[in-house]
């Protein structure tokens, strides 16, 4: 049970070929939730994973129609949070910046470099701050859980990783790479900021497995006469890690149900630095999903 009393959502955010992957699979019920952030980037999906209810959501749109910069950020977490969802497990493709991070792993991300500059990153921007602590960007709770069920699995996972979260859509030049190595970045995408950052402030658990498709430009590939072949051969490394991401999600949905108490669940208990007194009562009310019980009283 939550802290709130109701039984835990466990909310999957899918990013290229996973969402489609899992929605194929599932007979699951759309829904359609408004916020105030706008519309989400596609139906919320409902569905039932062995007694646990879960909630599926298309992080690019039906269609892949949304690029990483013009996702709606903001009303996906806000959608997912008033569904319900306590914790969050996504996923997004990257290009790998370590010889040792195959095309084909899976990396449970620890860190994060956000490079991105064109996106909204928090819900508070008008009539109330907010500041809260992103020191350890994923859930560390939900990371265990992930990282004890990665043991029994027959694929290669990565315990621990720098995700470096640049703008896009275009991708790195040779000398970004390089930096980017020199940062101590392990992967590279373009979604998962801020993503985190807004789940952080929706107080929900929110833990990232990227999906290393190919190594990113730094790496100097052996010269192919036939492009054709080399897109080949990064959608089937993207199959081969959606499916393994697939298998993990599987195993840690019941193993996250109990909806532990975790920090995350707090994260506006310090963070709300406005005068509450002072707070529009029209800006808690649009905000009331996220900051309603900070202002019952």
């Amino acid at each position: 049970m939550t802290q709130h009393g109701t039984t835990p959502k466990i909310g999957i955010i899918g990013g290229t070929g996973l969402a489609e992957a899992l929605i194929r699979q599932e007979q699951g019920e759309p829904v359609e939730v408004d916020t105030p952030f706008g519309t989400p980037s596609s139906a919320l999906v409902t569905a039932n994973w062995g007694g646990v209810d879960v909630v599926f959501l298309n992080r690019h749109g039906d269609g892949h129609l949304y690029n990483p910069s013009t996702v709606p950020y903001r009303a996906n977490i806000f959608a997912l949070k008033k569904m319900g969802v306590s914790t969050i497990l996504a996923s997004g493709a990257t290009g790998s910046l370590r010889n040792d991070i195959e095309p084909g792993h899976l990396v449970v991300c620890d860190q994060v470099i956000d490079k991105t500059h064109q996106r909204k990153s928090t819900f508070f921007d008008s009539g109330i701050v907010a500041h809260v602590e992103m020191a350890h960007p994923f859930c560390n709770r939900v990371r265990k859980v992930l990282l004890e069920l990665s043991n029994d699995m027959d694929f290669e996972v990565h315990h621990s990783g720098t995700y470096v979260c640049m703008e896009g859509p275009q991708f790195s030049t040779w000398a970004e790479s390089n930096m980017h190595r020199v940062w101590r970045g392990d992967v590279i995408g373009m979604t998962a900021m801020p993503e985190a950052k807004l789940a952080r402030e929706a107080e929900m658990c929110y833990a990232l497995i990227a999906l290393p498709t190919d190594y990113d430009c730094w790496r100097q590939r052996t010269p192919v006469s036939d492009k054709g072949a080399l897109l080949k051969e990064i959608i089937g490394n993207l199959n081969s890690a959606t499916a393994a991401a697939i298998e993990l999600i599987r195993a840690a949905v019941p193993a996250l149900a109990d909806g532990a108490a975790c920090s995350c669940h707090r994260a506006l208990e310090l963070a709300i630095w406005s005068d509450k007194a002072k707070v529009a009562p029209e800006v808690v009310e649009r905000l009331a999903p996220l900051v309603g019980r900070y202002f019952a009283d």
